[in-house]
């Protein structure tokens, strides 16, 4: 589709899966055609005693709800269209499809207090690194900012300095001194607690390496360590006195 001005537009599709983002989309195309009020608020029907100022009027908004009608159908799918073929109006069709989303938006409600209840309970391994810790809290924010929630970068930063393991205490006191909390960024904050950690593995190579070790022991299968253990027990016990095995021979 091109606009008055002579460059091509391309569409926003509503495919089932992206209202939120398609209704943004379309509430700017809407404004730019100029027909927006039109479509949120509809237009009134003028009787046959209509004096020739309310005929220029509704001939206007006609023409705008035509117009806005005719736009709609052209950003969705088949399956959306079949939901909307039957509107008189843009108003109409606007409304109707809302109203089929709004089981979406009950849906998106639910899985945002879900990650809600997942932020508030992440607390950082001991065996973490900040890297892996700081992706795990951004990931739950780009989830819930999916559902419509944007979590704040001050926010961000005051559930890491809570939840960060002790060995960095030092770093988040120094921070909550020295920084204002509502500026600081969610970058600035992981390139201080990495350099912290940093420093912390060259002051302690023989501590990171033991941890390094136990991580890898611990990842073993939990059913290999008993079998072993159960063999050694069973090798013992036919040592003992008076357990030994006797042959019977035929």
């Amino acid at each position: 589709m091109s606009n008055g001005h002579g460059f091509a537009m391309n569409l926003p599709i509503l495919d089932g899966k992206n209202f939120d983002r398609w209704r943004s989309q379309m509430k700017a195309i809407f404004g730019f055609q100029e027909v927006y009020e039109i479509v949120q608020f509809g237009f009134q029907e003028i009787g046959d005693n209509a004096t020739e100022a309310q005929r220029a009027t509704y001939k206007e908004a006609k023409k705008k709800d035509c117009k806005a009608l005719f736009l709609i159908p052209q950003c969705v799918n088949g399956d959306n269209f079949e939901k909307i073929s039957g509107a008189e109006t843009s108003k109409q069709a606007w409304d109707s499809l809302g109203k089929c989303y709004e089981g979406v938006a009950k849906i998106k409600k639910v899985k945002l207090q879900t990650l809600r209840r997942q932020f508030e309970l992440l607390q950082m391994d001991e065996s973490e690194s900040v890297a892996a810790y700081m992706t795990k809290v951004l990931t739950i924010s780009n989830k819930m900012k999916s559902c419509g929630k944007v979590m704040k970068d001050k926010t961000m930063v005051e559930k890491v300095l809570r939840t960060v393991t002790t060995k960095y205490d030092h770093i988040v006191v120094a921070i909550e001194e020295s920084k204002n909390l509502d500026e600081y960024k969610f970058e600035e904050l992981q390139g201080s607690l990495e350099a912290h950690e940093s420093r912390l593995k060259e002051r302690n190579p023989e501590r990171n390496g033991n941890q390094a070790l136990q991580a890898k022991f611990n990842k073993k299968i939990p059913g290999q360590w008993s079998k072993r253990h159960n063999e050694k027990s069973h090798r013992l016990r036919s040592n003992e006195p008076g357990t030994s095995s006797r042959r019977v021979d035929n």
